[in-house]
């Protein structure tokens, strides 16, 4: 789970590019929700080893509206006894401002227990951040600087959907920050043109490609090595992401998408 919001982080950190704070989301919808089968290469070969969901609802709080995003992901039951994942991020976004008001996550893999809760102030450029990083651990408190324009990485998916990408050239690098694991850091994407995909479970689309450079860690190398694909329409669903780890290759490949909130235009044959 972790690994594939890193990976979609690729489409996502284009948010600082030429852009103001003030977004108006005009391609998702409450209601949706895409879903992901996670592969990992080894020896030769791609394994579909788990799943992840993505899912949009709404909430109200003192009379204030907020996007609720909800994201699942765990391993399949037959490989839990090799490395067992069930992790949960959720984000609570402004529906006016766009910008997040809480993120939380809770991460379950193989012997890793992570618990994150994380409050924005805009007004001040602080986050307020509540942390256990082990199992037994007590919660740890802190304050960190937050720029204006940043946003945690499950937020961030959903206002690059809303950007336009319109004037943007092949090999244009694109400078970025994304407030991950208690800090802010900083990165650029390379955009890498348009290209046809197919994929089997949904069909062939027009897409948008990029190649992030990643941000040295527990599950990547640092440098490029990324491609990410998003549908080339209004809606920007995330279809394939791939990229080197450790050991081996990752990729989250879509398998269902409802309550978009536009017709999926890109698919070719349709």
């Amino acid at each position: 789970m972790k690994a594939l919001l890193y990976l979609l982080f690729g489409i996502v950190s284009i948010s600082t590019f030429g852009q103001s704070c003030a977004i108006e989301n005009t391609s998702f919808k409450i209601g949706e929700r895409i879903d992901y089968t996670i592969y990992y290469h080894l020896a030769g070969f791609w394994v579909g080893a788990g799943e992840v969901s993505f899912n949009v609802d709404s909430m109200n709080v003192k009379g204030q509206n907020f996007y609720h995003f909800n994201s699942k992901g765990k391993t399949f039951r037959k490989y839990d006894w090799i490395y067992k994942v069930r992790d949960h991020y959720e984000t609570y976004m402004n529906v006016e401002t766009m910008k997040p008001l809480r993120f939380k996550r809770t991460v379950n893999e193989g012997g890793t227990h992570i618990r994150e809760d994380y409050v924005f102030n805009y007004n001040k450029n602080e986050a307020y951040t509540l942390r256990q990083m082990e199992k037994y651990e007590p919660y740890v408190k802190d304050t960190v600087r937050l720029n204006d324009c940043s946003y945690d990485v499950l937020s961030m998916i959903y206002v690059a959907r809303n950007l336009d990408y319109s004037n943007l050239e092949k090999g244009d690098k694109i400078p970025i920050t994304i407030f991950l694991d208690n800090e802010s850091h900083d990165s650029s994407i390379e955009y890498l043109g348009k290209e046809d995909l197919k994929i089997k479970e949904v069909g062939e689309f027009r897409c948008i490609k990029f190649a992030p450079l990643l941000i040295e860690g527990t599950i990547f190398n640092a440098g490029s090595g990324m491609t990410v694909y998003v549908t080339d329409d209004k809606n920007r669903v995330p279809l394939l992401i791939e990229t080197p780890i450790l050991v081996g290759s990752i990729r989250a490949r879509v398998n269902n998408m409802e309550g978009l909130r536009f017709p999926l235009t890109s698919k070719i044959g349709d």
